[in-house]
């Protein structure tokens, strides 16, 4: 299959990840292609920032999940220090309120870490070539929230569960043996049920629940 570029020189690319096998897989599959370059890996959000005060950079693919933030921290500093940077979430995460916070950032794209070698390859030919790029299973779930009803659960179900789980004193680590989930994925949810609930406290976030139903 033929791509289509509009830029004849090679794109620049940092990949930000924390599990060194899918990083490493990564650059080897981007780098066998001419039009790309990975110039950087980082593993942490502090680490991505540090490379893209330094270092000229066309495009960062990033996970949502890291060490020390996530990845709506990172797009937002990385747009202040590059304004025209094209950004590729790469994740995990598959629901739908997610997905659209990070794209009302302004992304290029959204994939799941299950996607295929090649859809990634096509994604960031139309990031290149400066087109949206959304996995087909993202387009998906899109398309199936649209038809959710307006009153829609401020939490989603898992959110609940862990919220659950929280009001009865659980920590993450007990949360995620329970749920078979890992621990950085119950901070993840965690950080989301704080937000959603517009809550910084564990006090405030129990009655939160309590006057709203949620538990």
């Amino acid at each position: 299959m033929k791509h289509r570029f509009l830029k004849s020189e090679s794109m620049k690319i940092l990949l930000v990840d924390d599990h060194a096998i899918l990083i490493d897989g990564l650059e080897t599959l981007l780098n066998a292609e001419d039009a790309f370059e990975v110039t950087g890996k980082s593993h942490t959000v502090a680490a991505a920032i540090t490379f893209l005060k330094n270092n000229p950079v066309n495009l960062l693919i990033t996970d949502y999940n890291l060490p020390d933030g996530d990845g709506l921290q990172l797009v937002k500093a990385a747009r202040k220090i590059t304004p025209d940077l094209k950004i590729l979430v790469l994740s995990m995460h598959d629901e739908a309120h997610l997905v659209k916070e990070i794209l009302k950032e302004g992304v290029n794209g959204y994939m799941l870490k299950k996607d295929s070698q090649s859809e990634m390859i096509n994604a960031v030919y139309a990031i290149k070539n400066d087109k949206m790029y959304l996995s087909n299973d993202i387009n998906n779930i899109l398309i199936s929230s649209l038809h959710e009803p307006d009153g829609q659960k401020l939490l989603t179900d898992r959110e609940r569960e862990i919220l659950r789980l929280i009001a009865r004193e659980f920590t993450n680590k007990m949360i995620a043996e329970k749920l078979t989930i890992s621990e950085r994925t119950v901070e993840t949810h965690r950080k989301n049920i704080f937000r959603k609930t517009k809550t910084s406290s564990l006090v405030g976030l129990i009655k939160y629940a309590y006057a709203n139903n949620l538990i």
